[in-house]
C-alpha cells in the first residue's frame, strides 16, 4: 500500500452535496423554494439540493448527516430568545457544548473544498505547514491522541490547547470516535462504559457561560439568529456575563424586587417621541452628549481668498478667450485655430477641476469617547465588553510572483495585531490565482502571529507590520517602560528572522516536496502494473505531476505544472479557517506560554480564513470585483460583520487604531447614512525627490479634502471602510425622493416621481425604524439562491447601527445589543460558504450590477463609490494624525505610465457607461456630479495637450506665433493667468497641508502622463468603443539595474515602452525647433524677435514639464549625471550658432540686424 497516498486517505472526509435540481426545506426559507421554481424555469443551471453529508468516521464506515441534522445536533447551542437562569438538569442539556467545540476544531482544520457540479469536501489535515503548529486556534493545531485502539487521531483541543474530554473519566477521544459513540453507541463511554454525563455543564455553569433552552421543531440556525437579532432590538437581552442580569432587567423593565433602588425609572421610562422604550434613566441620559466627530473648518484668512481667486480667474479666463477669438493671427490662421480651441477646453477642464474645491473640509475623530461609550461599563453593559460592531477586513492577492507571500504575510500580521476587539475583527485573503504558495504562506503567517500579536499588545509596538517596524530608522526605545522590552524585542527579531526564512524558502520547498511524492507515486504505479502485468512489458508510467500540500495530499487549487482543474483559471473553490474564531473573553497568557513572558496579556488571535474562489474555463470571472464579491457572500456567512475593511496585498495598518477611528464616523450621529470611510493613501520606499509624483498628496490631501465638503470622496481601491449593507445596492435609511437638499434650486435637488428614476439608480428600501422593517426585495433574483445569506441581511444591517444613546439619534440601536458573544462555526456554514464562491453562484443575480463591487470597468473601485453617492449615501475622508495605512507604489517609470494608463483606460470607461455623471440620478449634488464628470473626462485632455506641446516647434518652424504680435494686451492676460493659478497654488498648499514642490513634480506627471498614458488610453477606449478592437500595451525590454544594495535602484532601470514615443518626439521636436528659431532669426534680414521669445519661452516651458521623464531616460545616480547631457546639449547649440554669427557663410554681410522689441 502507498503510505503516502494512505496518510492522506485515513484523514479525509468528504461532505458530498449531490448536484441536482435545488430545492431549499421551507424550514431554511419562503424565498429559496419560489426563487428555485423561477430558475428552473428561466434555464439556469441546476443547483445543489438540500445539502446532505457523508463523514468517514474512524472505522471507515460513512454516517450521513441532513443539514438540519447538523443544526439539531451541533447548533443546538445556538442563542434563542429565553435563557436558561438556574442549573439545568441532564434531560434538556445534553453535551450540546462539548459537540459545538469538537466541531468547531474540527471545521478549524479542515480544508473545505468544492464548487459547480463537483462535490463539497472537508478535507481534515493534520498539518498545514512542514514547522510545528503551537497556537491552539491555528489550523493543525494538535492535542493527545486518542486513547481508541487502532485510532490514531488527535484529541481536540479548546482555546488554551486543553484537550476536550467529553466524560468524568477524562478518557481521550477524538471527535470522530467521540461522534461515533454518540450516535451509534447510545452515549456510552469507551472508557468507562458509562452513558456519557453533564460534567460540561457544572462546569459552564462555574464558568458563566450561556445555556439556552432546546430550539423549537423546525427552527433553522439562520431562523435562530434572526429571533436573537429581534428580541435584542426589544432591549430585553442578557448581559455580558450571559447570566440573567437582575441590574439591567430593574433598569430596563417595570418590574422591581423591592425597596432601596439607587437609580429608578419614571412611569413610562425614557422614550424617543415613538413611545418606544429606549431603556436608559433620564438620570443618566442627564449627562451631555458628546460627539464622537467633529469638523474642522479652514480657517477664513486662507478660504475666502481662495474663493475669490478662483472667481477672479474664471472671469479673466473669459476676458482672455473672448480677446483671443476676436483678435485672430490672420498670418496663421491654423496656427490660431489650434491653440484657440485646446485653450478654451484647458480652461473647461480647469473649471470641471476647481468648482468641487470650493468647500475643503478637515475631520477630527475622539477615541476616547468611543471608549467611553461602547467599552466602558454602564447599566446597559455592567462588564464593560466591547459594544462595537464587527469589522471583516479583505485582503486580496492574485499571483505570488508579483505580489511576493512576504509583503502580503506582514499585511495579514498588521491586521491581526490591530488594536480592536480581537472576537470583533475577522481577516479573509483572497488568493485569486489558488497557489500553495500564498495558502503556505498565509500559514506561516497565522504560527508567527502567536508571538507577534502580544508582542505588539504588551509594548505598544508601531507600527503593526514587523518587516516596517525592524526597519524603522528612528531609535526603537524611544518612550519603551518596561525593563524586558529589550530582551523581548531581540527575540522577537530573531523569530521573524527565522520566518523570512521561511517563507522566501517556500517556492523551493513546495517544489522539493511535490516531487519526492511525484516520485513515489510513479514508483507505486510501476510496482502495480508489474504485479498486474506478470511477464509483460511495463509501459511508461504517465502520472500528472501534482502539487502537494504538507500533509501529503494534493492541493486542490492551482498546481506548478497546471493540468485539468488545477490551473488559474480552473481549479474548485478553497475555504480554510487557519485561526479559528477567539473566545468572547479575555485569554491571558503565562510566564509558561513561550519565549516570551505574556503575564496579563490577552494572547487571543482574530479569526483567519483563506478563500480562493472556484474559476471555471466559460466563466467571466471579473477579476478583483469578482474576487471582492465573493468574499463579501463568504465573510456573511461565516462572521458577517457589519463593516468591510479591504485592503490591497501591499497595503498594511500602519496605524492600528485606525479602525476604531474609521468607526467615529460609522457611530456617531447621523453615520447610519454613511456608505463608507476613505482613508488616503501613503506610500514607501519612494525615492526622496518624488520625480514622478508617486505619493499623488495633489490628489489625496487636496482633491479628497475638497470633495470631503461635498457628498464625500470617490472611492479609491484600498483603505477604505465600507458599511455592508451600502454594498448591498440599499438606499441610505430616511431618505425621500422629494428630500430638497440645500440650494436645491441650483445643486439639482428637485422632487421627481420614482417611477422615472432609471432602473440601474433605483435602491433597494430598508426600514426607517425598527417597526419598519426590510422591503423584502431581497429574492434570489437580486443576491442568489442561499437562503442562509439573505438572512445575514438584516443582522448586518441591525449591528451597524449607532448607538441610540440621545434622542436625536435616528435609525439607533440598544446599548449593550452586540455584547453577546458569536457563533461557533460548524462544518454547515463553511460548505454554505463553499457553494456562495462557486462559480455559478452569480448568474441570473444583480452581483456586480447593483450589488457588491460593479463589475465592467479596470476601476471599478471609482464605479462602486459613484454607484453609492448615485443612490443618495454620503462618504467620509478620514485623515489620522499617524497615517492609518502604507503601502508602496511603483518608482520606476514604465511601471508609473502603466499604472496611470489603467486608471486613464478606466475612466474612458466609465465615460461611455452608464455610469457617466451626466446620467446620475437628483440624489447626487451638483458639485458632486461635477467632481465625477471630470473623473470620466480628464483623459481627453491629453488630446488637446499633445497638439499644445507640439504649437511652440511649430511655431518656431514656420516663424509664426498664436497672436499676431506680442502685444501689451496679450503679456497682461498672459501675467493675470499666471499669477492667480501661482496664487491659487498657494492658497491650495496652505489648506491642503501639502508643500509647494509637492505640487510641482504634480505638474510635472499631469503633462507626462497626459501626453503618454492619458492619449494611450483614450485611443483604447475610443478603438474599444466604435470598432471592438481591444489593444494593450506592455514591456518590450528591460534593462536591469546591477545594484542590489540600492534602495531606489528600480527608478534608474529602462524598461522600453511604446507609452515612451510621443514624450520622446516632443523633446526632440522642441529641442530641433529651438535651434531652427534661433538660425532663422539670426540670419533674417528683418528679424521677428517677438515671435522667437514666444516659441522660445513655451517651448521651454514645455520642456521644463518634461524634465522627470527626460532623467528617467538618461540619468543613473552613480554614473554621468543628467545634467551634463542637458547642460552638454545646450552648450553646443550655443557655440555652433556663436560660431555661425562669427564666421557666416559666404555672400552673407549681417547676421541679424538689431534687437527689436513691441
Amino acid at each position: 500500500m502507498d503510505p503516502v497516498n494512505a496518510g492522506g486517505a485515513c484523514q479525509d472526509s468528504y461532505l458530498s452535496s449531490v448536484m441536482a435540481s435545488r430545492s431549499f426545506k421551507a424550514s431554511k426559507s419562503n424565498l429559496s423554494s419560489s426563487s428555485d421554481l423561477q430558475d428552473s424555469q428561466h434555464g439556469k443551471p441546476p443547483l445543489p439540493p438540500q445539502m446532505t453529508f457523508a463523514r468517514r468516521t474512524s472505522s471507515g464506515r460513512y454516517v450521513n448527516y441532513s443539514r438540519d441534522d447538523l443544526d439539531s445536533e451541533l447548533g443546538s447551542g445556538d442563542y434563542a430568545n429565553y435563557t436558561v437562569h438556574m442549573p439545568s438538569t441532564p434531560d434538556n442539556q445534553p453535551m450540546d457544548s462539548i459537540s459545538q467545540q469538537v466541531e468547531e476544531q474540527y471545521v478549524s482544520n479542515s480544508l473545505f473544498t468544492g464548487g459547480f457540479n463537483t462535490s463539497t469536501r472537508a478535507h481534515l489535515m493534520d498539518k498545514v505547514i512542514e514547522s510545528e503548529t503551537n497556537h491552539p486556534q491555528m489550523a493543525g493545531a494538535k492535542g493527545s491522541a486518542c486513547a481508541i485502539p487502532g485510532c490514531g487521531a488527535n484529541v481536540m483541543s479548546n482555546e488554551r490547547g486543553n484537550d476536550i474530554l467529553p466524560c468524568e473519566c477524562d478518557f481521550k477521544i477524538c471527535r470522530d470516535c467521540y461522534m461515533d459513540a454518540v450516535k451509534t453507541g447510545d452515549g456510552i463511554c469507551p472508557g468507562c462504559k458509562e452513558p456519557y454525563k453533564t460534567s460540561d455543564v457544572q462546569e459552564l455553569v462555574q464558568s458563566r457561560q450561556p445555556l439556552s433552552l432546546p430550539p423549537p421543531a423546525g427552527m433553522s440556525k439562520m431562523e435562530r439568529r434572526l429571533s436573537l437579532m429581534k428580541s435584542t432590538k426589544s432591549v430585553l437581552m442578557r448581559s455580558q456575563t450571559q447570566e440573567f442580569d437582575h441590574n439591567r432587567w430593574l433598569f430596563e423593565t417595570k418590574g422591581t424586587y423591592g425597596y432601596g433602588n439607587a437609580i429608578w425609572p419614571k412611569e413610562k421610562g425614557f422614550t424617543n417621541g415613538k413611545d418606544e422604550y429606549v431603556g436608559e434613566p433620564v438620570e443618566l441620559m442627564s449627562k451631555p452628549w458628546r460627539p464622537l466627530t467633529r469638523k474642522l473648518k479652514i480657517p477664513a484668512a486662507i478660504i475666502s481668498p481662495y474663493r475669490l481667486l478662483i472667481v477672479v480667474r474664471l472671469v479673466v479666463l473669459g476676458f482672455f478667450l473672448t480677446w483671443r477669438v476676436n483678435h485672430p493671427n490672420n498670418d496663421a490662421i491654423w496656427l490660431w485655430g489650434m491653440s484657440i480651441v485646446c485653450e478654451i477646453w484647458f480652461a473647461f477642464s480647469w473649471v470641471l477641476d476647481q468648482l468641487p474645491k470650493l468647500s475643503p473640509i478637515n475631520r477630527a475623530t475622539d477615541l476616547n469617547v468611543l471608549k467611553d461609550k461602547f467599552e466602558t461599563p454602564s447599566p446597559n453593559n455592567p462588564t464593560g465588553r466591547s459594544d462595537l460592531p464587527g469589522v471583516d477586513v479583505f485582503v486580496s492577492t492574485a499571483d505570488p510572483e508579483k505580489e511576493p507571500p512576504l509583503v502580503t504575510s506582514n499585511t495579514i500580521l498588521s491586521i491581526l495585531a490591530a488594536d480592536y476587539p480581537v472576537e470583533k475583527l475577522a481577516c479573509y485573503v483572497s488568493d485569486d490565482g489558488g497557489a500553495l504558495l500564498t495558502f503556505e504562506a498565509m500559514a506561516e503567517a497565522a504560527s508567527f502571529a502567536n508571538i507577534w500579536v502580544p508582542f505588539c499588545r504588551k509594548h505598544n509596538i508601531e507600527p503593526r507590520n514587523p518587516d516596517s517596524y525592524f526597519n524603522l530608522k528612528r531609535d526603537p526605545y524611544k518612550n519603551k517602560v518596561k525593563q524586558d522590552f529589550v530582551k523581548d524585542r531581540r527575540r522577537v527579531k530573531r523569530e521573524y528572522d527565522e520566518f523570512k526564512v521561511r517563507v522566501n524558502s517556500l517556492p523551493d520547498s513546495i517544489r522539493r516536496r511535490s516531487d519526492a511524492y511525484h516520485a513515489r507515486e510513479e514508483i507505486s504505479e510501476m510496482k502495480h502494473q508489474r504485479q498486474k502485468a506478470d511477464d509483460e512489458p511495463i509501459e511508461s508510467v504517465k502520472i500528472p505531476k501534482a502539487t502537494w500540500m504538507a500533509d501529503g495530499t494534493h492541493w486542490p487549487g492551482t498546481w506548478l505544472h497546471t493540468s485539468p482543474e488545477h490551473s488559474k483559471g480552473d481549479h474548485a473553490g478553497i475555504i480554510q479557517v487557519m485561526l479559528k474564531a477567539p473566545s468572547d473573553d479575555p485569554l491571558l497568557g503565562s510566564s509558561d506560554d513561550g519565549i516570551i513572558d505574556f503575564t496579563d496579556i490577552d494572547i487571543r488571535l482574530p479569526l483567519l480564513v483563506y478563500v480562493s474562489r472556484e474559476k471555471r474555463p466559460g466563466y467571466d470571472h471579473n477579476k478583483k470585483a469578482g474576487a471582492m464579491n465573493a468574499l463579501v457572500r463568504a465573510s456573511a456567512i461565516m462572521s458577517n460583520g457589519p463593516f468591510i475593511l479591504n485592503l490591497d496585498c501591499d497595503h498594511y495598518i500602519y496605524n492600528s487604531q485606525a479602525m476604531r477611528e474609521g468607526m467615529c464616523f460609522m457611530m456617531d450621529r447621523g453615520g447610519d447614512r454613511i456608505c463608507y470611510v476613505q482613508f488616503p493613501q501613503r506610500f514607501e520606499g519612494i525615492d526622496p525627490s518624488d520625480r514622478y509624483a508617486n505619493h499623488n498628496t495633489v490628489f489625496f490631501d487636496g482633491n479628497m479634502r475638497a470633495l470631503d465638503g461635498l457628498q464625500g470622496p470617490v472611492y479609491v481601491g484600498t483603505g477604505c471602510l465600507f458599511r455592508r449593507i451600502a454594498l448591498y445596492g440599499f438606499e441610505p435609511p430616511r431618505y425621500k425622493e422629494d428630500h430638497p437638499g440645500c440650494c436645491s434650486c441650483c445643486f439639482g435637488q428637485r422632487k421627481k416621481h420614482a417611477s422615472s428614476t432609471p432602473e440601474e439608480n433605483r435602491a433597494l428600501r430598508m426600514g426607517d425604524s425598527d417597526d419598519e422593517e426590510m422591503n423584502m426585495a431581497l429574492d434570489p433574483k437580486k443576491f442568489g439562491n442561499s437562503s442562509f445569506f439573505i438572512d445575514t441581511i438584516p443582522i448586518a444591517e441591525f449591528q451597524g447601527r449607532p448607538l441610540a444613546d440621545h434622542p436625536a439619534v435616528k435609525n439607533g440601536r440598544p446599548p449593550g445589543a452586540l455584547t453577546i458573544g458569536r457563533e461557533l462555526l460548524d462544518a454547515s456554514t463553511v460548505a454554505e460558504a463553499i457553494s456562495v464562491i462557486s462559480c455559478w453562484y452569480e448568474e441570473k443575480t444583480e452581483w456586480g450590477q447593483r450589488v457588491g463591487w460593479i463589475y465592467g470597468s479596470v476601476t471599478e473601485d471609482v464605479v462602486t463609490g459613484y454607484r453609492m453617492h448615485n443612490r443618495g449615501w454620503k462618504s467620509v475622508y478620514c485623515v489620522t494624525k499617524r497615517d492609518a495605512f502604507r503601502g508602496t507604489a511603483p518608482i520606476n517609470l514604465t511601471d508609473r505610465l502603466h499604472q496611470v494608463l489603467r486608471w486613464a483606460t478606466g475612466s474612458v470607461e466609465i465615460f461611455f457607461s452608464k455610469n457617466n455623471a451626466l446620467l446620475a440620478s437628483p440624489r447626487m449634488k451638483f458639485l458632486q456630479r461635477v467632481a465625477y464628470l471630470n473623473v470620466g473626462i480628464y483623459p481627453f485632455t491629453s488630446i488637446f495637450l499633445i497638439v499644445y506641446c507640439f504649437l511652440p516647434a511649430l511655431s518656431l518652424f514656420s516663424g509664426q506665433f498664436i497672436v499676431q504680435t506680442l502685444n501689451v494686451t496679450f503679456l497682461v492676460y498672459l501675467l493675470l493667468i499666471s499669477v492667480t493659478l501661482i496664487m491659487l497654488a498657494i492658497l491650495e498648499v496652505k489648506w491642503s497641508g501639502i508643500e509647494l514642490e509637492e505640487w510641482w513634480r504634480n505638474e510635472q506627471f499631469w503633462l507626462i502622463g497626459g501626453t503618454s498614458a492619458h492619449l494611450a488610453a483614450v485611443l483604447q477606449g475610443l478603438l474599444k468603443v466604435i470598432a471592438g478592437i481591444e489593444i494593450s500595451f506592455t514591456l518590450t525590454s528591460k534593462s536591469a539595474g546591477d545594484e542590489e544594495d540600492d534602495d531606489y535602484a528600480d527608478l534608474y532601470v529602462v524598461k522600453w515602452t511604446s507609452l515612451m514615443i510621443p514624450p520622446i518626439t516632443i523633446i526632440f521636436v522642441n529641442l530641433i525647433a529651438i535651434a531652427v528659431g534661433f538660425s532663422r532669426t539670426i540670419y533674417s534680414v528683418i528679424p521677428q524677435w517677438s515671435r522667437l521669445l514666444g516659441g522660445v519661452f513655451f517651448s521651454f516651458w514645455v520642456l521644463a514639464h518634461l524634465y522627470p521623464f527626460a532623467k528617467g531616460l538618461m540619468g543613473r545616480r552613480g554614473r554621468t549625471p543628467t545634467i551634463v547631457y542637458v547642460w552638454s546639449g545646450l552648450i553646443a547649440i550655443t557655440i555652433s550658432l556663436l560660431w555661425v554669427a562669427i564666421n557666416p557663410p559666404a555672400g552673407t554681410n549681417q547676421i541679424g540686424g538689431s534687437f527689436q522689441f513691441p
